[in-house]
């Protein structure tokens, strides 16, 4: 047991250094490790698994609304960045350059993508030339490198995995309402699969997207009452095709401009799940997402027949579609009990000598560690249906406890309190200028604009910061 005991306390409590905690999940569930090249990741089989089902769940939400996945290339030629002005001025502090082919020196510089808005539009001035030509709705699973000074594994890393959807259209309207559709499939998949609650809405001027007319996000509460912004949908008018001179024909060969959206999730989102879910435990996993969905722990596996039954049930289990596994290892249960939960698996499955007397087997919640019995006769009904319990009440929880989060203020000192005391958001309202934008994140020791959310409320009439009339209630909130 002392072995047991060693492999739970390697976990920090969470309320007592929660920094502590995030690295301490990450390391002791094998999710990530940072690698030689600085500030850069490698991405273990337990953390890229959770990767894989989140590109393919949402890779089919995506080709579900007409989207084509395409690969374009990792470098950029300056000349090409340089086009838009305001996209790589936004960019530039984070870019890295690529100088040499081999042994000689480039007559022009490459920059490793950071974003690929350049590369689409560069291909789309070559190939859009007629109305028949659009829409062009396309995305690529792909990495991008960002010359970040301060990293943490999934939440800021220098090359991150993610998608980025590149669209164009004929009208700004359709434009606009491909931008909400990926912004709404996004809020989908999180409430859904991850069972992540979310806020809803559009960035400030300041906080949108370098090149963007209109930046939207999502926005989940961490565990410590910070915000991860989760995926964005940005809507780009007609600036960038402009910039790039891409122009079509309509029916009357009038020439006119396009319009383009952006919109990504990356594998901070992973991040997201850790800080939302996690306990003191380890992770804890949504059933639709965990790449394992069950453990199957024989106990007293030397006896007779055991692992014989554990074996018939993994292969049941498996044709029902279960994401399962046995772990027949010669770890004590207990050790095994240990890293089942820190492993985040949702539920795990005992079965022993007594059990099979029975006809049983033990089904244990990870998020509850409740115990439920269930005949074997019927286990192939039942897990589906606890697993489907499990996601529900954990997107349940994650809601309690955002909605509990979520605070008023009306006046400075009001909003000052509250962030000095609790962990949380604040609603309040602003005058839409960026010099109470920064005032108030001085003031509050970081809490910036998250988002002007869709549902506005009008708490009162004057901007929180220097009295004037409100234009938009905020959410504000210190971030990842």
């Amino acid at each position: 047991m002392s072995n047991d005991k060693k492999f739970v306390e390697s976990i920090t409590s969470r309320d007592q250094d929660f920094a502590q905690w995030y690295t301490d999940v990450v390391r002791e569930a094998k999710l990530c490790d940072y690698s030689s090249v600085k500030g850069c990741l490698n991405y273990l089989p337990n953390g890229y698994a959770i990767w894989e089902n989140i590109q393919a769940n949402l890779d089919k939400r995506f080709k579900e609304t007409g989207v084509e996945n395409v690969y374009l290339p990792v470098l950029i030629p300056e000349s090409l960045l340089q086009k838009e002005s305001d996209h790589i001025e936004g960019f530039a502090p984070e870019v890295a350059w690529v100088t040499h082919g081999g042994l000689e020196k480039l007559e022009e510089r490459f920059c490793i993508r950071p974003t690929s808005e350049t590369l689409f539009c560069d291909h789309w001035q070559k190939t859009v030339k007629s109305y028949r030509d659009l829409p062009k709705i396309w995305n690529q699973w792909n990495s991008v490198l960002r010359w970040e000074k301060t990293t943490r594994p999934f939440l800021r890393s220098r090359e991150f995995l993610w998608q980025e959807g590149h669209t164009l259209h004929a009208t700004p309207e359709e434009a606009k309402e491909r931008t909400q559709l990926m912004l709404d499939i996004y809020y989908d998949f999180v409430t859904k699969d991850l069972a992540i609650p979310l806020i809803k809405g559009r960035k400030t001027e300041s906080e949108k997207f370098a090149g963007a007319e209109a930046t939207y996000t999502i926005e989940a509460m961490m565990h410590d009452g910070k915000a991860l912004q989760s995926g964005t949908s940005h809507y780009f008018g007609s600036g960038f095709p402009d910039a790039f001179n891409i122009k079509y024909l309509d029916k009357n060969n009038q020439l006119h401009s396009a319009y383009e959206t952006s919109w990504g999730l990356s594998t901070r989102i992973i991040g997201a799940i850790i800080m939302v879910h996690g306990d003191d435990s380890g992770l804890v996993l949504p059933p639709r997402i965990a790449p394992t969905q069950t453990m199957i722990i024989p106990i007293a596996q030397h006896k007779e027949g055991v692992l014989e039954k554990a074996n018939t049930l993994l292969k049941e289990l498996q044709e029902k579609g279960i994401r399962i596994k046995l772990d027949d290892s010669d770890k004590t249960p207990g050790y095994k009990f240990a890293e089942q939960e820190m492993l985040g698996i949702p539920t795990r499955i005992e079965i022993g000598p007594k059990d099979m007397e029975k006809n049983q087997a033990i089904i244990v919640r990870r998020d509850t560690g409740e115990k439920i019995i269930v005949s074997l006769d019927e286990i192939n009904m039942k897990l589906p249906e606890i697993l489907e319990t499990i996601q529900q009440d954990m997107y349940k929880k994650a809601e309690t406890f955002l909605n509990s989060h979520i605070k008023s203020a009306t006046t400075m000192n009001e909003m000052i309190e509250t962030f000095n005391k609790e962990r949380c958001f604040i609603k309040a309202m602003w005058c839409g200028s960026e010099e109470c934008e920064d005032q108030i994140k001085a003031d509050t020791g970081g809490a910036g604009s998250r988002c002007i959310p869709f549902y506005e409320e009008k708490l009162s009439d004057k901007c929180i910061c220097c009295g004037k009339e409100a234009k938009h209630m905020v959410i504000w909130g210190k971030s990842y």
